[in-house]
């Protein structure tokens, strides 16, 4: 099929189902967001009425991303633009919202580019993995403070979590420890990094 500049007809039945009809297949709100990630335009059409509901399923999308995990909306922002709606302003906020993100568009490698140098090529996956071990530190001192392990509250612990004598396993020690450990590395890391400024 040749590569057109018209935006590709998807269709919505009445079971929720999404049709392409530039590949005669079906396809599912995933992807249609590789679509648009993709920058492949399509335009989609409730089958019986033939209205145009692509604003609709956008959202829809955006709405599994977000119960994803993959926060980009802040509930501030949510807050502020549910006000709009029958606000006066209501008008000038979707051509605002739509020049905002363009620009952003636009600079998204120049910010790129900058925060790699700033804090290094692997500034992301450093950031992201210094987060993923403060909450597996976190996740070890909730369990430490825990009187009893989840899901039972009975009020005794299982013979897994404690050991002949009412002592604590080793490998709680052995936790402890390594969360001092980890600790004193953030403070020095700290130290070093107050000292620099």
């Amino acid at each position: 099929m040749a590569k057109t500049n018209e935006p590709t007809i998807i269709k919505k039945y009445a079971n929720r189902r999404l049709y392409n009809t530039g590949t005669s297949t079906y396809v599912t709100l995933e992807d249609l967001a590789v679509m648009v990630k993709g920058e492949e335009d399509f335009v989609v059409y409730d089958a019986k009425t033939g209205d145009d509901i692509t604003r609709s399923v956008l959202t829809q999308i955006i709405f599994e991303q977000e119960g994803k995990g993959q926060n980009l909306l802040p509930v501030t922002f949510l807050r502020q633009l549910i006000r709009y709606y029958g606000d006066s302003m209501q008008g000038l906020v979707p051509s605002f919202l739509e020049y905002s993100m363009t620009s952003l568009t636009k600079e998204q490698e120049k910010l790129r580019s900058q925060m790699s140098e700033t804090f290094g090529a692997t500034a992301f996956d450093a950031i992201e993995d210094q987060v993923k071990r403060n909450t597996e530190m976190f996740e070890r001192a909730m369990k430490m403070f825990m009187p009893f392990p989840a899901g039972d509250g009975s009020g005794s612990k299982s013979d897994a979590s404690a050991a002949p004598g009412g002592k604590s396993e080793p490998t709680e020690v052995a936790d402890l420890d390594d969360m001092k450990r980890q600790l004193e590395e953030m403070q020095q890391k700290i130290n070093k990094l107050s000292d620099k400024t």
